[in-house]
């Protein structure tokens, strides 16, 4: 069975139909999401509703937690003051997005489940605790463990990170699907998770970056491009 893990679109559509069309080659049998659909890029609403249709499970992001739920990101910004000009433009957009989100695609962000769990592996988007914070791939095995050993899956897949990697830890593969859009590892591409007969790899698909971008400056959403 193959099954691909699509996460951290953050509204941005020039990269999800990137990405569409590689799904289309790779074929899998079941496609999952891992949360974080639309805050940063042209297309909140769009993506939103194209998950939808599309009928794809997924898992909770703290995107999708803090949309419906402002509190639970003032709550993480507090703790952490020395980005307060940053928090700052993430509340910005994130107040923008809820205007063109509406009322009936923000309850259904917040209705997503904190976890997924399959015969052979577990997803989440960050942790089963937290979609906050989750381990770095250079992370000790020990933090891996201590945050995705009570799951008790020979697998577990997370996202959040904008990171992706396979690695093992003990008994457990854990891998990283990496995001579609404003990857973290110096790969400008979007990434997702292919699972095949139960090996993990990360799939890299171009997307046009300058396409995106003129799409923010006419969406009119402030700080859009810079919002992880």
């Amino acid at each position: 069975m193959r099954i691909a893990i699509v996460s951290d679109i953050h509204g941005n559509r020039t990269a999800f139909e990137a990405v569409l069309a590689d799904l289309r080659e790779t074929a899998p049998d079941l496609i999952l999401h891992g949360g974080d659909l639309a805050l940063g890029g042209a297309a909140p609403a769009e993506i939103v509703d194209q998950i939808r249709d599309l009928g794809w499970r997924g898992v909770l992001g703290n995107v999708d937690e803090m949309l419906p739920k402002p509190e639970t990101f003032a709550e993480f910004a507090a703790a952490r003051p020395q980005l307060e000009a940053y928090w700052k433009q993430v509340a910005e957009t994130a107040a923008a997005t809820r205007e063109v989100l509406g009322a009936r695609r923000m309850a259904w962000l917040g209705s997503l489940p904190q976890g997924v769990r399959q015969e052979k592996f577990a997803l989440v988007h960050a942790s089963s605790e937290t979609t906050w914070t989750s381990p770095e791939p250079d992370a000790i095995d020990a933090e891996f463990e201590a945050v995705y050993g009570s799951l008790g899956a020979p697998m577990v897949a997370y996202c959040h990170i904008h990171k992706p990697f396979v690695r093992r830890v003990g008994g457990m593969t854990i891998a990283n699907s990496g995001s579609v859009s404003l990857s973290f590892d110096g790969d400008w591409r979007a990434a997702y998770l292919l699972i095949d007969n139960d090996r993990p790899s990360i799939r890299r698909v171009e997307y046009d970056v300058e396409r995106e971008r003129q799409a923010i400056a006419e969406s009119g959403i402030p700080h859009a491009a810079c919002v992880r």
